[in-house]
């Protein structure tokens, strides 16, 4: 999510329009290798999730695909996640493996080791404060990781966690064949009221944010370019060797420390190797959201790491400035023929490895380069206005936007249009609260690139 547009009318927002307009790629995908033989390990990185744990196991046992293993790695948390997880998988027959470490070592070393010592066709990625609502989901991941080889990685759309959400899967008989009770009494429930206010807000802001994003924003690179520019990390299919291929390459340069978020890292790794990331819109994940006041401490791991893997992958930052060198090189490989002499059909087919990259640039790098570019502009232009005293037009900048943002809202929750209008209207201000907020992360990067010269980025 780092590189949601502030404002709706961007031009982000505007490519993946174009993207919706012009339409996918027509190649009839021809694959090489049967999905259903794929071998796939689920990894679950856990710290503290003993309220979660049940709810994300369950979720696996009533998957359409079934996974090979499932691996459980408790990072240091001490406290019920593991009981719990071994007591659900004994009594739902789910074959677990548990990992404990002494101490938190984070979840990049995770997704690291675990794509080297396993010998899966794919590493599919938990998050231990997640589930699947999709019973379909890792089987819609897998088939359509396997539509191509350039395809690196599948997520479907990732909503909030609600409430409302942990009881229906509570209700299900792959949950209910751990406590064996006629309704389950969930810890999570009694946090308290204000705890569950804080929440509220929180799943309110989210689930007007990534409809948005992934209904259209993303949904449009997607058809515009044939992949996103990262992964939704908490329930994602990745082609284990790719993975390991990665590791392989950064970790002598990086160690574990892939920027502030590794999933946007990994994401960008693998853009720019001529990979793609790919996100479905028929299949659900539900993901645990901070609340309210930690909203910030997300959104500055999340853009900063954006920033971050922006400087270490300039060649799809100079993407803009290598299209007419990838237009005449297209039009060579059209003139030679080159597509009609493949047997094996793929979409969005692109030259792999790091030096094509930094020759021609990658399509999706136009989304990186305009998300840097609108991230850095309009909380400065906010800004200019503030410092200038300029209240008329900063008031229609923001009414215009605020209107447009509600008119897409509405467009693209179908089912729910008027309960989201509403929704969008009370989390405004989170949003604007939230944008002032992230000048501070452009201020700490700026410094970092310019003054300092520091580029040990921890989390």
């Amino acid at each position: 999510m780092a590189t949601a547009p502030w404002f709706v009318l961007s031009p982000n927002a505007l490519l993946s329009a174009i993207g919706l307009i012009h339409g996918p790629d027509k190649t009839v995908p021809t694959p090489a290798l049967d999905w259903e033989t794929a071998i796939v390990d689920v990894v679950i990185p856990a710290f503290k999730e003993e309220e979660n744990i049940v709810h994300c196991l369950a979720s696996i046992a009533r998957q359409t695909f079934k996974p090979r293993n499932v691996i459980l790695v408790d990072d240091g948390g001490k406290d019920l996640t593991v009981p719990r997880a071994r007591e659900y998988a004994a009594a739902a027959g789910l074959n677990l493996t548990v990992i404990e470490r002494a101490s938190s070592i984070g979840k990049t070393p995770t997704i690291k080791r675990q794509a080297r010592e396993f010998d899966c066709d794919v590493e599919f990625i938990l998050d231990g404060d997640t589930f699947l609502e999709s019973p379909n989901y890792i089987e819609r991941c897998v088939q359509e990781l396997y539509q191509g080889v350039g395809i690196a990685s599948a997520c479907g759309n990732i909503l909030p966690m609600r409430p409302k959400d942990r009881r229906a899967l509570a209700e299900t008989p792959e949950f209910k064949q751990w406590h064996g009770a006629a309704q389950f009494d969930d810890p999570h429930a009694k946090r308290g009221l204000l705890h569950g206010f804080w929440w509220w807000i929180t799943n309110t802001y989210r689930e007007c944010l990534y409809l948005f994003l992934q209904r259209f924003v993303y949904k449009g690179q997607m058809v515009f370019f044939g992949s996103i520019t990262n992964p939704v990390g908490c329930a994602v299919a990745y082609r284990r060797k790719y993975i390991v291929d990665l590791f392989d390459k950064y970790e002598p340069i990086f160690g574990d420390d892939l920027t502030n978020s590794e999933d946007i890292f990994i994401g960008f790794a693998l853009n720019n190797e001529g990979y793609r990331n790919i996100q479905l819109q028929d299949v659900l994940a539900r993901s645990e959201e901070p609340e309210v006041q930690r909203l910030p401490r997300q959104v500055y791991l999340w853009s900063s790491s954006f920033l971050q893997s922006c400087y270490y992958f300039d060649g799809l930052m100079r993407t803009p400035f290598r299209t007419f060198k990838r237009m005449a090189k297209k039009r060579r490989d059209e003139r030679a023929g080159v597509e009609n002499l493949r047997n094996i059909k793929e979409q969005y087919r692109q030259p792999f490895g790091e030096k094509a990259t930094q020759t021609y640039g990658r399509p999706v790098g136009w989304a990186m380069f305009l998300g840097a570019l609108e991230k850095v502009g309009f909380p400065t232009a906010l800004i200019i206005l503030v410092a200038l005293q300029m209240w008329e037009p900063l008031a229609v900048t923001v009414l215009a936007e605020m209107i447009v943002s509600l008119s897409v809202l509405f467009a693209v929750a179908k089912g729910q249009r008027f309960s989201m209008l509403l929704k969008g209207l009370i989390v405004m201000p989170v949003r604007y609260v939230l944008m002032v907020a992230d000048t501070i992360t452009m201020a700490r990067f700026a410094i970092d690139l310019w003054i300092t010269g520091n580029r040990k980025w921890r989390k």
